[in-house]
């Protein structure tokens, strides 16, 4: 079946002949989702390396043990907590019965329920874990599924592509590959959910193309995750984990600290425990050093540079953390190093935009309500991190911001938390997966009521009397 030369009529194909499959088969057993998890993760365990080594040549370079850790090793620990868990998820949920609309024996309980046909829209900065982490939902709910991947990562792409027609029937599992205009007219299907990992202005549209299908959605989004470094912090230790963090796919990630909050007294101080983290973590630099990753294409180490050039022209500090000072106008790749902002004004390009790469705009504050402040006065973003041993602090930041998710003394860590949500709010997000959240994500929470086989729920109906009315002027009290 061709996919890809005629946008639309292919993946129309393909969409009714899971919908079909899915009526025919009904609902599946346990059994038979936890064989789908199993594919996935003996596919994964299998052919890592071989997708490893496709993300780093999509990559110009990306570090294959990164890859082996975020996309191989953290996707197959989703997919095996979902197996791990997903008999105890799938039972019934007894709700309370009310009176008089229930009485002794009737019965309220939840069945979740497979929506059908779920559509994954899967980025590019981790497009192996950002495709099978939500199978792992997916498929714990029973579901079938339909993958778009990114064009960027075009040979992850196809061999995600190969891969899963080896594992998976088409009418169980089917990637489609293809440009912009094979993802219009994926986001235009009538799913019965939706998964969209990306950028927010991508968002919009595919919001939009989803709304002439009225199909639900979950958007994970990013934006301008800040840190606020607090007084109490260990210093160097703080600097060790923010640099980590900001280094990791070179800052390629939705949840990259974006920009960080010091105390103004200790900016100096900051720079300097930066660099040395960056020292250690790249002792033999970076520039040919196979743990640190390139940006993933000339658009995008243009607008990362641009951001750079943008806030120099404007007056601000920049900083390289370069160890071995090395050239890196010449290089086989788009390798940019670790570079530190100090104090930039909000007029700069850095300030408005999510960074997605390996720069770090810090910010000098007073006051940690300062801090709150700014941060409150922008968009919810996806991550909120704070460092220090201040319990006040600490409780004051996290009760006053409001935030996809948080990960304190760290940076990042929440994502890794399969017993934890995933997700965004407002423009960095709705709705959330990952481990029984991402289960309950991807299914039809169905209210049943079973009502009791008495009579005596006659007096409900007309003619009314008076045992009806005292029932009634009992719900009306205070």
């Amino acid at each position: 079946m061709a996919l890809d030369a005629a946008p639309g009529t292919g993946m129309n194909a393909l969409l009714a002949k899971q919908k079909a499959a899915h009526l025919r088969d009904g609902i599946p057993s346990v059994q038979k989702r936890i064989e789908w998890l199993d594919k996935s993760i003996d596919l994964l365990a299998t052919h890592g390396a071989a997708l490893a080594e496709a993300m780093r040549a999509d990559f110009g370079h990306r570090s294959v043990d990164q890859s082996n850790l975020t996309d191989i090793a953290g996707s197959i620990g989703a997919l095996k907590h979902a197996k791990a868990h997903v008999a105890k998820w799938v039972k019934p949920e007894k709700r309370k019965v009310e009176f008089p609309l229930g009485m002794l024996g009737s019965k309220a309980e939840l069945q979740f329920q497979p929506k059908g046909v779920i559509g994954v829209i899967s980025p590019w900065n981790f497009p192996v874990n950002l495709t099978f982490t939500p199978l792992a939902g997916v498929f714990a709910a029973g579901n079938r599924c339909m993958i778009k991947p990114s064009e960027f990562t075009e040979a992850t792409s196809e061999l995600m592509k190969e891969l899963i027609a080896k594992y998976y029937t088409a009418e169980e599992c089917v990637v489609v590959t293809g440009g912009p205009d094979v993802g219009a007219e994926f986001t235009k299907l009538a799913f019965d959910h939706i998964l969209f990992t990306g950028a927010t202005s991508v968002a919009k549209h595919v919001m939009r193309a989803a709304a002439d299908n009225l199909v639900p959605l979950t958007l994970e989004l990013g934006g301008k995750s800040p840190v606020i470094l607090g007084r109490s912090a260990d210093l160097q230790k703080a600097a060790n984990r923010i640099m980590a963090g900001k280094t990791l796919n070179a800052g390629q990630i939705c949840l990259a600290p974006d920009y960080a909050f010091v105390p103004k007294e200790k900016t100096q101080d900051f720079v300097m425990a930066a660099t040395k983290a960056v020292e250690m973590m790249y002792a033999s630099g970076l520039k040919d050093n196979d743990d640190y990753t390139s940006i993933v294409n000339q658009r995008h180490f243009d607008r990362i540079t641009g951001y750079v050039e943008d806030a120099r022209a404007k007056g601000a500090q920049v900083i390289e953390l370069n160890p071995k000072g090395e050239n890196f106008s010449q290089q086989p790749h788009h390798k940019i190093p670790p570079t530190i902002i100090v104090d930039p004004t909000d007029d700069m390009r850095v300030m408005q935009d999510e960074i997605f790469g390996p720069i770090l705009p810090i910010k000098s504050y007073g006051d940690a309500k300062d801090a709150v402040a700014y941060i409150n006065a922008h968009d919810r973003p996806l991550g909120l991190y704070y460092f220090g041993e201040d319990e006040s602090e600490k409780s004051f930041v996290l009760n006053n911001t409001t935030s996809g998710g948080v990960t304190v003394n760290d940076v990042v860590f929440h994502v890794a938390q399969e017993d934890l949500p995933f997700g965004g709010i407002g423009p960095s997000g709705m709705g959330s997966y990952h481990g029984r959240e991402g289960f309950l994500e991807f299914s039809h929470k169905k209210a049943i009521y079973t009502q009791t086989k008495s009579e005596l729920l006659a007096m409900m109906r007309p003619p009314y009397g008076e045992k009806y009315r005292a029932q009634v002027k009992g719900r009306m009290k205070k």
